[in-house]
């Protein structure tokens, strides 16, 4: 286990913690715990690239990631002014990507999902919603800017979606095409 994993591990462990501190609403603590979630994200990235990556990191990182803000999702739009549509975008983003690459892997053996600029974009503004829902909700700001934040992070997330179907679309012809070589 490397210093980025313990992170990553760190990361995993903070979200039931987290999510305690939602449904009670204690949101200023709430809002710390996830920006040193946060924090443990870029510390852990910045680590395994100066260090080394591993096979483990490279399972795990991603998993935390999308176990923290799915997780804030699904209990954000019971407490806040997040609608629950939103939270369903962003839940089946990445439903989708892990049944296509499920999918990949069953079919071809391929393990190889490469990380699209937009699904960067998409998890950083999805941060950046969940964070500043909390705030929101700490200084009492009105619903409007909640929900038009959260109303980017639907657009975005959906764009990422797509962006990453294509991908998978594109990737599944390519693996079909080695296949079918190799058959003949």
């Amino acid at each position: 286990m490397t210093i980025a994993n313990w992170l990553t591990v760190l990361r995993i462990v903070l979200i039931p913690v987290f999510v305690s501190l939602l449904i009670y609403r204690e949101l200023s603590w709430a809002l710390g715990l996830f920006l040193l979630a946060v924090l443990t994200d870029i510390l852990d990235g910045f680590v395994a690239r100066r260090t080394r990556v591993t096979a483990l990191g490279r399972f795990l990182d991603p998993l935390a990631d999308k176990l923290l803000l799915v997780s804030a999702f699904i209990i954000l739009p019971i407490i806040s002014h997040i609608p629950v549509w939103v939270a369903v975008v962003v839940v089946s983003r990445d439903v989708i990507i892990a049944l296509g690459y499920l999918i990949l892997y069953l079919n071809w053996e391929s393990t190889q999902i490469q990380v699209r600029p937009l699904g960067k974009l998409s998890t950083f503004m999805q941060s950046l919603c969940v964070a500043g829902t909390i705030l929101g909700m700490l200084l009492s700001v009105a619903e409007n800017y909640i929900q038009l934040l959260a109303y980017g992070v639907a657009l975005i997330t959906s764009v990422s979606a797509i962006d990453y179907i294509l991908q998978g679309i594109y990737r599944a012809n390519e693996m079909s095409g080695h296949k079918k070589e190799g058959a003949g």
